[in-house]
């Protein structure tokens, strides 16, 4: 019998070994047709666990960093280049308020004649909710959202009740803008509410709005801005002694009943008030009287028929023109409804005032009788 030699297999072994290997390539080849009926077995691996080669994150996350870099250089130089050009305008309206400041804008005119210049006409009397830029038509459409969007906010501010604004006193602006000035009371909560919402609701909507100082409820009514030739006579600040015998003079009451979206650079209405983008009325309004209806049926049968450069309107030209003429129409009846009202209350006054005058003339005879 043979050994084998060293290091050497015999023919059992040998046998052993490749049967081994056979079972073994074929339990892999069975497994691997097993695999490719499975359902995962087109599934990327490197996909699914999003494996992603690290240069290719890098150049994703530089590109995002340098885009938002972008934005806020964008941010910061419109916010550096801010120059508002449009207002919300609480617009003054009561006669009595308007002859008031007009006394004054005499009495100041006759101390110094230049000054005519510097005065603010009666047609443009406002207070100036919340300033804004609104650089192309697209952004004053988006104002205009954001106006009508502000509608709800103050009547929940309201309550129902009117906002009424009583005016009392004079002060200035460095002696640069004279103004009169909104007494206290229980109406300014709700009107700096009401800025503060009105501030909110623009910035929201992307639209630069506001101003660094506070918010100063304010009706000017003379800016030596607006005669930069005065400087160059001597005058450079407004003098206390021009309007010292209105220092605390009532000038009435406003009856808040609309805020308007107003352009400062734009063409100035007929009226001397100031082009008005869109409207909204604010308050609540008793019943109304048949003569505010009829000037209502009125404003309605004179609105045009929505041609334009005689062509035919698109339908967003047509809602947008429809929302305005229904606005002015409203605008236009509330106005004469709190005129109504406003000349009833004065003459209810003086007809109280001429009772009384009467029975006093009637004691004083009757004394005299004595």
């Amino acid at each position: 019998m043979e050994r084998p030699g060293a290091g050497g297999i015999n023919s059992s072994e040998s046998e052993n070994v490749s049967r081994k290997k056979e079972m073994s390539e074929e339990f892999e080849a069975s497994t691997v047709d097993s695999l490719i009926n499975m359902p995962f077995a087109t599934i990327d691996i490197k996909d699914d666990y999003a494996i992603t080669d690290v240069p290719q994150i890098k150049l994703k996350r530089n590109i995002e960093n340098e885009q938002i870099k972008n934005d806020q250089i964008k941010k910061k130089k419109r916010q550096k280049d801010y120059q508002p050009n449009y207002f919300l305008s609480i617009p003054i309206t009561n006669k009595e308020i308007i002859g008031g400041i007009k006394i004054l804008q005499n009495a100041i005119i006759q101390q110094d004649k230049q000054l005519a210049k510097a005065m603010v006409s009666d047609g443009s009397f406002h207070i100036t909710l919340l300033v804004m830029q609104l650089l192309n038509e697209d952004e004053v459409n988006i104002g205009i959202n954001a106006l009508l969007e502000l509608k709800p906010c103050i009547e929940e501010i309201l309550q129902g009740k009117h906002l009424t604004l009583p005016f009392q006193g004079i002060d200035t602006f460095g002696n640069q803008v004279g103004f009169v000035k909104l007494a206290e009371g229980d109406h300014i909560i709700p009107l700096l509410e009401i800025a503060e919402t009105a501030k909110k609701t623009f910035q929201e909507k992307g639209i630069l709005a506001g101003e660094s100082r506070s918010f100063k409820p304010h009706l000017t009514f003379m800016k030596l801005s607006k005669a930069p030739w005065l400087r160059k006579n001597g005058v450079k600040k407004i003098d206390p002694e021009l309007y010292e015998k209105f220092i605390s003079h009532k000038f009435g009451e406003e009856l808040c009943s609309r805020i308007d979206l107003c352009s400062m650079l734009k063409k100035k209405q007929s009226d001397g008030y100031y082009h008005c983008e869109s409207s909204i009325v604010i308050g609540e309004l008793e019943s109304s009287s048949p003569a505010v209806l009829q000037k209502y049926s009125e404003d309605i049968s004179t609105w045009p028929s929505g041609e334009k450069d005689g062509g035919e309107p698109d339908d967003a030209e047509l809602v947008r023109l429809s929302k305005r003429l229904v606005e002015n129409a409203v605008l236009k009846a509330v106005q004469q409804y709190l005129e109504e009202t406003q000349n009833k209350k004065q003459l209810g006054e003086g007809s109280s005032v001429k009772i009384e005058e009467a029975e006093r003339n009637g004691n004083d005879s009757d004394n005299n009788r004595k």
